[in-house]
């Protein structure tokens, strides 16, 4: 009987720990909980880094949210979802087309809803050739005489992977049309096919108005004078250390980066709606392998540039997303449409398609 008092005082020191270390975790639990910040994953065109960062910081401010943007090509923001399994909050592109394109028709895995059935354009742009004083033939160079200063020689160029960047394959398109406006039919020809090896080829309907460019499984280069990169946002440091003479890009990031640009006509700018139907006349043709299985995004056809915006189906985290793009889109978001109204052209009302 004599353990007994040794026991009890055991017993009660043991019930009073575990009381103590189930009070002590759920005070950690609630204070996790109060101070954790939700990730909110976006997926964007190059082209947009400079204005969503200012949103960013702005939303910050006011959520408990770290938001963690990704800058990379318009078709690879969209394969990043729809091919390599990834999830992200929102997505923004910089052709609206290759939302309904890629993933209106495409279903999640062990689900009937699409990756996305619905997208917002909220913005235009234009494309224009960026140089800087240090170009060759910076002072001679015009919206006249372009074609014949990049194909000069001497002079080095570049425009980002049409396979995975929509200023890529906008790239083509204006060269295509600019052989209309300038009439001159070996603008095409002298700046891209006999570059690249295997070469890309232009086929054109019986009228001879119309024309497809078939863009090889492989976009190689010959030599040095054209250069290829993953997004139209990274021939800006090559531009700006002359590495390159001059660089098509988007008329916003020239102006974000304070590049000289060239400033094209409507005709084959990208950049105008009342050319909608002249831009049809020419569609960019990929002969990759990966894009077998998706055959909406095979074919691109020549478009006024107009920005989008989603939530795919399997956002993460949903609710925070709608109320980033709800942000986006207020007064207190105005970072973005000031910036948007700056370097870009904002679109007078939001639209919206299902």
């Amino acid at each position: 009987m004599r353990y007994k008092p040794l026991f009890l005082l055991f017993a009660i020191f043991l019930i009073s720990g575990l009381i103590y270390g189930i009070i002590h975790w759920a005070n950690n639990v609630s204070q996790n909980e109060g101070t954790s910040k939700v990730k909110l994953r976006i997926l964007t065109a190059g082209s947009l880094m400079v204005p969503l960062s200012e949103v960013e910081k702005a939303f910050e401010r006011e959520h408990p949210v770290d938001v963690e943007i990704e800058g990379h090509g318009s078709i690879q923001v969209i394969r990043h979802i729809i091919d390599l399994g990834e999830k992200a909050d929102v997505i923004f592109v910089a052709d609206y087309s290759l939302i309904p394109d890629l993933m209106f028709n495409r279903r999640m895995p062990n689900s009937t809803l699409p990756y996305a059935d619905w997208y917002a354009k909220f913005s235009m742009n234009e494309m224009v050739i960026a140089f800087t004083n240090k170009s060759k033939y910076a002072n001679e160079i015009s919206s006249d005489n372009w074609y014949e200063i990049l194909a000069r020689k001497d002079v080095k160029f570049g425009f980002s992977d049409p396979a995975l960047d929509a200023c890529g394959y906008r790239t083509l398109i204006l060269i295509q049309l600019a052989e209309g406006y300038y009439n001159n039919r070996t603008i095409f020809e002298t700046l891209i096919s006999k570059n690249f090896n295997p070469t890309f080829f232009v086929e054109s309907d019986e009228g001879g108005s119309n024309y497809t460019i078939y863009v090889p499984q492989k976009v190689n280069p010959k030599t040095d004078k054209v250069v290829i990169r993953r997004s139209s946002i990274l021939l800006t440091p090559l531009i700006e250390t002359n590495s390159i003479d001059y660089g098509f890009i988007y008329l916003s990031v020239a102006k974000q980066h304070g590049l000289n640009y060239i400033k094209l006509p409507p005709e084959i700018n990208l950049g105008s709606e009342s050319q909608r139907d002249n831009y049809k006349k020419v569609r960019v043709k990929f002969q990759f392998h990966r894009f077998e299985y998706i055959p909406a995004v095979k074919t691109r056809i020549g478009l006024p540039i107009e920005y989008a915006l989603t939530i795919p189906n399997n956002a993460p985290h949903k609710k925070v997303a709608i109320e980033f793009v709800e942000f986006l889109l207020s007064k207190k978001g105005g970072c973005f449409t000031k910036i948007i109204r700056r370097f870009m052209r904002d679109r007078k009302c939001l639209e919206t398609q299902q």
